[in-house]
């Protein structure tokens, strides 16, 4: 297990302690949003005290920064708050976290407002472009890794994220203000050959204020490098997988592939009973596969891992209704994967993979081989009862009305694919029932 940090550590503290209060306000019947809303107005109280001290104090009245100070760390409170109402009042939601997020970011701003507002007008300019630069960074911390996410990455690390600001804020601007009660607003430090001051008492807040501008920046640059570095490895994987896929429906693979199954395949079919015995392997492919529907002429169809395309054979009639003596099967591809598009096979998967050659027979039927693999026939003939063609193979014994063959692939390569068993499904003709012959590998 993971040690925890040193701020974890303090959160889960801090959580133990504010707990009791916590359950209280639930038993008052605060929501989470409403808790949150708290906390926006109270940094709404914030910025008004800085504008009150920038209009009705003097530049060495400190006292209206020590309140702002108390107020911010007061509000920042309801920031762990209403989290905790939502975790142990069992009210979380996912617009509970939008709405908290967006609350956040509008009273941090506010905040900085009313901080901005005071130091221009007190003639703190350097000091007022810092914080305006700290309003920056904390903005870009918060949304690298909001559109991190959006994104599928994480993006949490650094220094001088939210906690961090509003204690450093709270903290220092109390700090600030009393320092001023005790020795006076206008103290100033000087360096002898240095012709202004280094250290002013409204230093204790500005400081870390420029500390702060520099942090938040540099946590957001951070945050964006570690996110970049996470987005090139998912592409990278996506690329992969691509390419994996392209290569999977590539004529060459298609082939090959298509030889080794259709081997397997009719290699077992036509295997010695002891072989080719039917068994229970309980193996079934994680993928879903869809069943072709709406094909009125469809006769069987083929599917196979690692997707959901499919090998649709289709009786061929003419336009009498008759069917084609030279070509009897019309074979094609339904795209499942792409926008389930029919698709006509290439003309090496026609010729050396999944077409199918055919033999005119008396009393209208037709002898049907793959291409791929000669040595089992199947047969294309009219049902005396529906009147309709159907094909048929011999497998264990068993003569099958086939309806649909599956081949189970788990891992190999394309080459050579690991094929665990091959699925033949249909009617039994013997008694009419459905059946299944799962043939293991």
């Amino acid at each position: 297990m993971q040690a925890l940090s040193f701020r974890d550590r303090l959160q889960q503290t801090i959580y133990k302690v504010i707990n009791p209060f916590v359950k209280g306000l639930i038993r008052m019947g605060l929501t989470p949003n409403a808790v949150t809303t708290i906390g926006l107005l109270l940094n709404v109280g914030v910025a008004v005290i800085f504008v009150f001290g920038a209009e009705r104090s003097n530049r060495g009245d400190l006292s209206f920064v020590g309140w702002s100070g108390a107020l911010v760390l007061f509000a920042g409170l309801f920031d762990m708050l209403d989290g905790q109402v939502a975790r142990l009042g069992n009210m979380s939601s996912r617009f509970g976290a939008l709405y908290d997020s967006v609350l956040d970011r509008y009273s941090e701003l506010i905040m900085f407002l009313g901080i901005c507002y005071y130091l221009v007008s007190h003639h703190y300019f350097l000091s007022s472009l810092f914080a305006f630069i700290a309003l920056i960074g904390s903005m870009m911390v918060s949304y690298t890794r909001a559109r991190a996410e959006g994104l599928g990455v994480q993006s949490k690390g650094g220094l001088m994220q939210r906690p961090e600001r509003v204690v450093t804020i709270g903290i220092c601007a109390m700090a600030a203000g009393i320092a001023g009660h005790y020795i006076g607003g206008d103290y100033k430090v000087y360096v002898p050959g240095i012709s202004f001051h280094i250290f002013e008492t409204i230093s204790i807040f500005t400081i870390p204020i420029t500390v702060m501008a520099f942090m938040t920046n540099i946590t957001a640059i951070n945050r964006l490098r570690d996110a970049k570095k996470a987005l090139d490895a998912q592409e990278l994987n996506e690329k992969k997988e691509e390419a994996l896929s392209a290569d999977k429906n590539n004529p060459l693979t298609i082939v090959i592939t298509g030889l080794f199954l259709l081997t397997a395949l009719f290699s077992f079919g036509s295997a010695t009973t002891a072989a080719a015995q039917t068994q229970d392997v309980s193996n079934p492919s994680p993928i879903k596969f869809p069943v072709p529907k709406g094909i009125a002429n469809q006769l069987f169809y083929v599917q196979r891992d690692p997707n959901t395309n499919t090998i649709i054979c289709e009786l061929n009639v003419n336009a009498k209704g008759q069917v084609d003596k030279d070509n009897p099967v019309h074979v094609y591809w339904i795209r499942y994967t792409e926008d389930e598009s029919r698709k006509e096979l290439g003309y090496i998967q026609r010729k050396f993979a999944y077409g199918i050659e055919s033999k005119a027979l008396p009393n209208d039927q037709f002898e049907l081989r793959f291409v791929s693999h000669k040595k089992l026939p199947l047969y294309l003939s009219k049902d005396e009862d529906d009147k309709k063609y159907h094909v048929y193979v011999t497998v264990n014994n068993k003569k099958i009305q086939v309806e649909r063959i599956f081949l189970r692939i788990e891992g190999g390569s394309f080459w050579l694919p690991n094929v665990k068993y091959v699925e033949i499904k249909g009617l039994n003709t013997s008694n009419n029932t459905l059946i299944t012959e799962r043939i293991k590998i």
